[in-house]
């Protein structure tokens, strides 16, 4: 009986999701045309084509480094939004892909030791669902060989005003005794890399490697997706 019961669910499920995609065929997320894939060729060449690498030498910040893909304006500030506020989770898939394609990325990420998403609150990750750092972080550790994904040595304990509302002097406070670091070990003597999605000030990052340099974390490098 238990297994007749089993196999009915497993053929109810098979059949729901092969009606979901005759209802809701899959489409790409960008332009909506169908397609097998979240992004379809034209539109993942179209964003390629817009990389801007950048790699800026950070005097005065507890960071060394800061690497961006593109600039926060048009096509990709609208599919950064997207992302975090419209629930299409599923484009990490994407930032990931064209981060891990590229040879001299790559080159650069396989030179450290971890990577660290910036956390959210639980608050915020509560309503979002999802960190959308750490679902990018995760993709890009799964395809940089010895790139290990450190999500649990950072927390985030205050549930502060988003730094986007602020002012430029406003931002700056609003970071303060905001992370806590959670494990010590985890980052002793390791090159990180610390990611996020947008740079604007710097002064989220900075906050965060700030703590890491006084636990003894070595090299800091700063990976964004867009600099705004």
């Amino acid at each position: 009986m238990k297994t007749f019961i089993n196999a009915s669910i497993f053929l109810v499920k098979k059949l729901t999701k092969k009606l979901e995609s005759i209802v809701f065929p899959p489409c790409c997320a960008i332009c909506g045309k169908l397609n097998s894939k979240k992004c379809c060729k034209d539109c993942e060449k179209r964003i390629n084509s817009q990389l801007n690498l950048n790699i800026e030498n950070k005097a005065g910040y507890y960071f060394e480094k800061h690497m961006y893909l593109f600039k926060y304006k048009n096509e990709i500030r609208n599919l950064i939004l997207d992302y975090k506020f419209r629930d299409k989770s599923y484009l990490y898939e994407l930032f990931a892909k064209i981060i891990t394609k590229n040879e001299k990325i790559c080159g650069i990420l396989e030179k450290y030791d971890i990577i660290i998403p910036v956390p959210i609150h639980k608050k915020r990750k509560k309503q979002r669902g999802y960190n959308q750092s750490e679902l990018v972080a995760r993709q890009i550790s799964k395809n940089i060989a010895n790139l290990q994904l450190e999500n649990k040595a950072f927390i985030k304990i205050k549930n502060n005003k988003p730094q986007s509302t602020l002012s430029k002097k406003q931002r700056k406070q609003n970071v303060k005794n905001v992370y806590k670091l959670e494990n010590k070990g985890k980052i002793e003597n390791k090159n990180i890399v610390l990611f996020d999605d947008i740079y604007t000030t710097g002064n989220t990052a900075n906050e965060i490697a700030k703590i890491l340099k006084q636990n003894g974390a070595n090299k800091i490098l700063v990976l964004t997706i867009a600099k705004d």
